[in-house]
């Protein structure tokens, strides 16, 4: 996240917004920079990637389900729009601790011990290692003793569309997206990769929520339960 901190700061929050006297790796300046950029850049990536899926892939003949609640869209954005700056909250302290050198992010391709090979091959361990541990705490999230307090509200949504991708409760929110940050403490990872990756996890994210896996009417209606 310091590749994207550097490009701010040195259009944008070093010109126009500190005093001179703050220098940029003063760890208050760097937060408060950090918590701007998170949040414009994760309501970027939602805004258009959310709304290019629900134009383009989406399918609006599932707005006549009987479970697509009324002005669920607007609920949708409604709740996401509350949710992310609260879950933006302790990532940033997370991206703080990166940007000030505490993680295994690495600059340049030389850094990796095995080169290119071991660049592609951080990526795919990364997808491994984040997919596999989201699941289990979405797991987790699901057991009866958290599910209604946190869990609960993103399954309001039966009919998603891509503006549910990110309608979390804020410490469910967090926590799904953890894995994704705590990566590059234990395993090296290049830098630009891992922008790439925070990129496209948030996309898929979104098409997953595209409601593309919600099509079979029977399964709503429950006759695929039914034996003859």
């Amino acid at each position: 996240m310091d590749l994207v901190l550097n490009v701010a700061d040195y259009y944008f929050f070093t010109p126009y917004v500190y005093p001179s006297t703050w220098p940029e790796d003063e760890i208050i300046r760097q937060y408060l920079s950090l918590l701007v950029v998170t949040n414009l850049g994760a309501f970027i990536l939602y805004f258009f990637f959310a709304t290019l899926s629900y134009y383009f892939v989406f399918d609006h003949s599932l707005k006549k389900h009987p479970l697509f609640l009324e002005n669920q869209v607007y609920r949708e954005i409604k709740y996401t729009v509350q949710a992310l700056p609260w879950i933006s909250i302790p990532t940033v302290l997370l991206f703080l601790v990166e940007v000030r050198g505490y993680s295994k992010l690495y600059d340049n391709i030389e850094d990796s011990t095995y080169g290119w090979p071991g660049v592609i091959f951080s990526m795919m361990s990364f997808l491994f290692f984040t997919d596999m541990a989201i699941y289990w705490i979405h797991r987790g999230l699901h057991h009866k003793l958290v599910y209604k307090h946190l869990h609960k509200p993103h399954h309001l949504w039966k009919i998603a569309t891509p503006f549910a991708s990110h309608a979390f409760h804020p410490v469910d929110g967090f926590l799904q997206s953890l894995p994704y940050h705590v990566y590059p403490f234990i395993f090296p990872l290049h830098k630009v990769v891992y922008l790439g990756l925070y990129i496209f996890v948030n996309v898929w994210t979104i098409s997953i929520h595209d409601g593309n896996g919600c099509k079979n009417e029977q399964f709503f209606s429950g006759k695929s339960l039914k034996t003859k």
